[in-house]
């Protein structure tokens, strides 16, 4: 457990911040961007959480506490010879679970026959909101792992996230039939 007793610290007053493993880096460094875009998902996660309630409510919880998971196996870069099971990271149960609960909440929904608007009820929209940060995440990662070691089950963990918040965004939305429908060229 992490035991906080001051919240500043000054050492990141230079634009460094430090990883996991104790290594210095600039705030801007991809490996920053990927998982302070991850808590930025988680953010927008509990704004949908204000409006949900419930299993969902329970559901988006435990999306939270994931998405900690992630953000501690995106800061602590693998190490040559780690040894399995030393660090935090993505395990391919929390993707399992994210597959079960998309197939879940799927089974209500009648399939897409248009491309939808992020849009609809209030939680269906902020959960529409943290499905595209999930996916910038994800575009984040996968740019560092051309470069550096990424744990390959955080990655699709957090592209079977987007899905799934995908999917409970039509379910907010009164199980798709309040589905806010794009129509090519009706704007025009």
């Amino acid at each position: 457990m992490v035991t906080l007793t001051r919240i500043y610290t000054r050492s990141g007053d230079k634009g460094k911040t430090s990883l996991g493993d104790g290594t210095r880096v600039g705030k801007h460094d991809l490996r920053v961007e990927a998982y302070g875009t991850v808590d930025e998902a988680n953010a927008v996660v509990g704004l949908a959480r204000l409006h949900a309630e419930g299993a969902m409510m329970a559901l988006l919880q435990r999306v939270q506490n994931d998405l900690f998971d992630l953000g501690a196996d995106l800061c602590t870069p693998a190490a040559a010879d780690e040894v399995p099971g030393t660090r935090l990271r993505v395990v391919q149960s929390q993707v399992d679970r994210l597959e079960a609960e998309i197939d879940a909440a799927n089974e209500s929904l009648a399939p897409l026959a248009s491309f939808i608007l992020p849009a609809g009820s209030p939680l269906a929209a902020h959960l529409h909101h943290a499905r595209t940060v999930v996916r910038r995440a994800e575009r984040l990662m996968v740019a560092l792992s051309d470069v550096e070691a990424v744990n390959p089950q955080a990655i699709i963990y957090a592209n079977r996230l987007s899905d799934l918040l995908f999917v409970l965004a039509r379910v907010a939305n009164g199980n798709g039939a309040e589905d806010v429908l794009w129509v090519p060229g009706g704007a025009r």
